[in-house]
């Protein structure tokens, strides 16, 4: 009995020893992972009145949440390798723990690199959003790079797969020639920034809304009013002629024409008209700052004609403006006396009994 207990004691200090070095990595590495974690957390906080994103918050934003869990796995695959367990389970832990760390340092990388490249396209003034097409490749490229580092660990050889996606590629290329077209267009019109995403904008083919997204293959755009969405290939934008109505800027020029008998007062005409047009300006679109202003162009048979031009700030404005604008003046001028006359014509017919 008492060489039982001696060799129970044996084992016991045995197991001990060998659980307290993983033990104690593991405990400093979920400090490690603790003190990071708030750190980030407390930088997070600090960035939330901060305006320009650099590659400093970018990269801090992208350890949202992963700081414990690559410290912990981290620790795992140092255990792993360190302990004395059977080879096998050895390596296979070691893949998998490898595996682990691998695609977390990649998801960090991945959303670095989406942030930095939509840093880059923003212009100074205006913020451009990220688009389907460009997150996805970018996702594709990072993820992929990742998954070669893992295979290399494995021992399997990158050459041949690379070599194979070469070849691979190129029939891929052939057979899906437009789809291709439709990536590359759609790639040209993001980094070229001829098209954004909130733009409001109109082709050749007269269909016409705001973009909401870019993918791989198509562009989707809501007309306005929120009618059906309209789904455009990349390839069919970047070849049609497109008048982009929120570029270089926001703002869109309305022109309004008007006529008024000859028996009017220009003077008044065109004050109480500027009068009308900034009352619904403020009503309707108070963050437009260019003023109305009236201009008379000609002499018609039954009026003088001029157009009203007025400035909205986003284009489906423009359409409201006009009803409400047309509706106020008419009743303004009913008000002041100012006649918008309709033609006429005298109609004269012969007598038959002469």
């Amino acid at each position: 009995m008492p060489n039982i207990e001696w060799f129970g004691w044996i084992d016991t200090s045995q197991l001990l020893s060998m659980l307290m070095l993983p033990a104690l990595i593991l405990v400093v590495a979920l400090t490690i992972g603790i003190a990071l974690n708030k750190f980030v957390t407390r930088q997070i906080r600090n960035f939330v009145n901060v305006k320009e994103a650099t590659w400093y918050t970018i990269f801090i934003n992208a350890l949202r949440g992963v700081p414990v869990s690559l410290c912990l796995v981290i620790a795992l695959y140092w255990i792993v390798n360190t302990i004395a367990i059977p080879e096998p389970l050895t390596r296979m832990f070691s893949y998998i723990l490898f595996a682990v760390i691998v695609l977390s340092m990649t998801r960090v990388a991945a959303r670095t690199i989406n942030g930095v490249i939509a840093v880059k396209l923003t212009s100074a003034d205006e913020v451009m959003p990220k688009t389907t097409l460009l997150n996805t490749i970018l996702n594709v490229l990072i993820y992929a790079s990742g998954v070669l580092i893992i295979l290399q660990y494995y021992g399997i050889s990158i050459a041949p797969i690379i070599t194979a996606m070469g070849v691979g590629g190129m029939a891929v290329a052939l057979a899906l020639q437009e789809t291709l077209a439709n990536i590359f267009s759609g790639l040209h019109l993001i980094l070229s920034k001829q098209l954004r995403i909130g733009d409001y904008i109109k082709l050749s083919t007269n269909q016409e809304g705001r973009v909401t997204d870019i993918t791989w293959r198509f562009t989707t755009i809501v007309p306005t009013g929120g009618g059906n969405m309209v789904v455009v290939p990349n390839k069919t934008i970047a070849s049609s002629t497109l008048t982009n109505f929120s570029m270089p800027k926001n703002d869109i020029t309305i022109s309004i024409p008007v006529g008024v008998s000859y028996d009017s007062d220009l003077e008044q005409v065109e004050r109480v008209t500027i009068e009308v047009a900034d009352e619904v300006l403020e009503r309707i679109d108070h963050a437009v700052t260019e003023p109305p202003v009236v201009r008379f162009h000609t002499f018609s048979d039954s009026s003088i004609d001029f157009n009203v031009i007025m400035h909205s700030s986003i284009f489906e404005n423009q359409f409201l403006l006009k009803h409400e604008f047309i509706k106020a003046l008419t009743k303004r001028y009913r008000e002041e006396g100012i006649e918008i006359p309709y033609p006429t014509r005298s109609v004269i017919t012969e007598n038959p009994g002469r």
